[in-house]
């Protein structure tokens, strides 16, 4: 009792020099400043002043900052993450994700191609409450890029020419395409633009095949492009809003091997070494003859050998390195700040080129299928999904792993800011959402359960944490927290 006292005292004096800071602000705030999101660009979380209600913030001017903004070179930089918005009194929360944390395509797709422009983005949407519930009846979502409103006939440094993708669409993926629309593996009848509407699916909402590029309508390139997730009641009121990384890079960077012209070069190697005839039929897609379940393609394909066989089996003794293809020197593929380094870490879960190859080779890994598993090195209650991939899996309440935990590969705090955006908006922190580290220390806060039901328990708890972002009562049954409180303190 006598720490709680001194924790309210505490509290005065800290709402009281709050509620100075506030005024301070709103006197010498500019219009239109968009607030401070506190996630330094190295990846260390910074402590911020935000509420951890679960109700956004405030934006502090028009909500238009950095719609063409962003990055031109990789980490540096804000990003084009922008103001949070402005939600009043929603009993509704959104959470949303890319699947993957980065998709790569092709610059031209006029010779060699291997990917296609293509993003997916996934949300769900939780009632508050004891217990919150998530939905989808009454709601509809609407997705838009950022400052990105088309594709067909942008370019950048790379050589991009972004347009040879509509133009070649009929020859390389046997459909005519709209321009600024894109395939989908999903449901090939739907082909999405840079903005529109999700679809719902069971408990959560998609959109496949965003045919985004790495440039904005402003000319900038920009790795990390940025959708704004927008949910509405069927009265048409915004009942909750967040926005989401959309990473795309087109710095495949062949060039540094196969010099400046390097798809040609490409298929000009494989006819001869292979006997094939690829360059009198390109456009070729690589996953026409080697098989890509990243593209839909189930089995090896004919030649009896998946793509991510045939590419790392063929760089492993040519000094390759990962980031010369999973990009790159400006892109940061893995942005998660305690899993990545200056290579990108990769090999500590994917293995070396020529270990990855081999596991496909012996039949013990299926690209895309088989991935790594969080609980190899994370051995704590509900990490281990079994054969389900992380971007597929479930948690806590029935959520994706991904909705409070990041994208994979940019799993928070992320070393980019923008992949940040939702932790900082719903807790003022760049933590895994519900950690205690959002106002603690560390991420198990005092670690004093007898001090947390005082404190945070119940209905009408004396301080709100992040539980309160989704819980409007908070129970102490550890058992019924995320992976039971089982993680450690860090």
């Amino acid at each position: 009792m006598r720490k709680s006292m001194r924790y309210k005292e505490t509290g005065l004096l800290l709402l009281f020099a709050l509620c100075i800071f506030m005024v301070a602000c709103a006197v010498e705030t500019p219009a239109g400043t968009t607030p401070e999101t506190n996630s330094s660009s190295d990846g260390h979380d910074t402590d911020s002043s935000g509420s951890t209600s679960g109700e956004s913030h405030p934006e502090s001017g028009s909500g238009e900052t950095g719609e063409s903004g962003g990055s031109s070179a990789g980490n540096s930089g804000t990003g084009n993450s922008g103001a949070v918005p402005v939600i009043t009194n929603s009993g509704y929360v959104v959470f949303a994700w890319n699947d993957l944390g980065m998709h790569c395509l092709n610059p031209t797709y006029d010779q060699a191609v291997i990917l296609p422009p293509y993003n997916t983005l996934v949300a769900q949407v939780v009632r508050k409450g004891s217990p919150p519930e998530i939905v989808t009846s009454g709601l509809s979502v609407e997705y838009r890029i950022i400052g990105n409103t088309w594709s067909y006939g942008k370019t950048d440094s790379f050589g991009a020419a972004f347009g040879q993708f509509w133009d070649n669409a009929l020859a390389l993926f046997g459909i005519a395409l709209e321009k600024n629309k894109g395939i989908n593996l999903s449901d090939s009848g739907v082909h999405n633009g840079l903005s529109g509407q999700m679809l719902p699916k069971g408990d959560y909402f998609t959109v496949n095949g965003i045919p985004v590029t790495p440039v904005n309508d402003s000319g900038a390139w920009n790795p990390y492009q940025t959708a704004e997730i927008t949910v509405k009641n069927t009265a048409g009121a915004i009942v909750a809003q967040t926005r989401a990384t959309v990473p795309v890079s087109d710095e495949i960077n062949c060039a540094n091997c196969h010099g400046a012209d390097a798809f040609a070069d490409i298929l000009q190697k494989h006819d001869l070494m292979h006997g094939t005839a690829l360059v009198s039929g390109k456009p070729v897609l690589c996953a026409n003859c080697h098989g890509s379940p990243a593209l839909g393609k189930s089995g090896a394909g004919p030649t009896g050998k998946y793509l991510s066989y045939a590419i790392h089996n063929s760089h492993a003794a040519r000094s390759a390195a990962c980031y010369d293809c999973h990009p790159g020197t400006n892109t940061k593929c893995n942005r998660s700040a305690a899993h990545t380094s200056s290579d990108g870490n990769c090999v500590a879960c994917h293995g070396t080129m020529a270990e990855l190859a081999g596991s496909i080779a012996s039949g013990a890994r299926i690209p895309w299928a088989g991935e790594p598993k969080c609980f190899t090195c994370h051995n704590v209650s509900g990490v281990d999904t079994g054969s389900v991939l992380y971007k597929d899996a479930r948690g806590h309440g029935n959520l994706f792993c991904a909705g409070c935990h990041g994208s994979p590969h940019a799993m928070v705090p992320a070393t980019q800011e923008s992949d940040n955006y939702q932790a900082i908006q719903y807790q003022g922190k760049a933590k895994s959402i519900g950690s205690c580290g959002a106002c603690h220390s560390g991420s198990r806060g005092d670690d004093d359960m007898s001090e947390f039901a005082e404190e945070h328990g119940g209905a009408n708890p004396e301080n709100r944490n992040a539980c309160h972002i989704c819980h409007t009562s908070v129970s102490t049954d550890t058992a019924k927290w995320p992976h039971a409180f089982g993680w450690k303190n860090r």
